[in-house]
């Protein structure tokens, strides 16, 4: 059975700073291209990054450009999104996803086949 298990959400003040973490199981996570999607209240899912299998190559949103950085360890089988700077406007459920195929940038839901269950971060002014 996959899993998905996100971690590291919560309460930080705009300007401050949080890792979320992915832990991954029931799949070949070193053959899995990884990504995060944000959800925010009364709005549809969003893409925010991407990591190929090998990490070498990472896709981000104009929003969260030069502010978050993804990353992976394929030996621990979890993947990462360090958030800096972080605003009020990033407030949302964010969501881990796992994708059995890279495509060309993987920003679309659909290129993905498992989902965690998301964590909450909020931003407050």
């Amino acid at each position: 059975q996959v899993q998905l298990v996100e971690s590291g959400g919560g309460l930080v003040q705009a300007g401050g700073s949080l890792r979320l973490s992915c832990a991954a199981s029931g799949l070949t996570f070193s053959r899995c291209a990884m990504g995060w999607f944000r959800q925010a209240l009364g709005k549809e899912r969003e893409f925010v990054a991407a990591i190929s299998i090998s990490g070498r190559s990472t896709y981000y949103s104009d929003s969260v450009k030069g502010r978050f950085t993804i990353s992976r360890d394929n030996v621990k089988n979890t993947v990462y999104l360090q958030m800096n700077d972080l605003k009020p406007e990033d407030t949302a459920v964010y969501y881990c996803a796992a994708g059995l195929k890279w495509g060309a940038t993987m920003t679309t839901q659909r290129q993905y086949d498992y989902w965690g269950q998301g964590t909450q971060v909020t931003v407050s002014s």
